[in-house]
């Protein structure tokens, strides 16, 4: 499966992947005035085997790509940041 990752300017951190480039239909409009005009970044072959970068497995990462049309990774919230620096 062909994977289309853009970033948000809007919200940094956050990275919206989709299965078409450029075709942002499967992605609810409250979540794109949310995620703000996206940037395309890059493209990759996303397969099972492949090793991200990002917190989710690659099978995972195709399941719900495939289920929903689209993938949004967010930055971890300030919240769980300090907790982790607590714990």
């Amino acid at each position: 499966m062909q994977c289309y990752v853009y970033r948000s300017r809007r919200k940094p951190g956050s990275f919206l992947l989709l299965p078409e480039k450029d075709n942002f239909a499967p992605v609810p409009d409250v979540l794109m005035t949310i995620f703000g005009t996206p940037e395309f970044s890059f493209d990759f072959d996303l397969s099972a085997e492949r090793k991200l970068v990002l917190k989710v497995e690659a099978s995972e990462l195709q399941r719900v790509i495939t289920t929903n049309g689209f993938f949004l990774q967010l930055p971890p919230s300030d919240e769980r940041v300090n907790q982790d620096k607590v714990c």
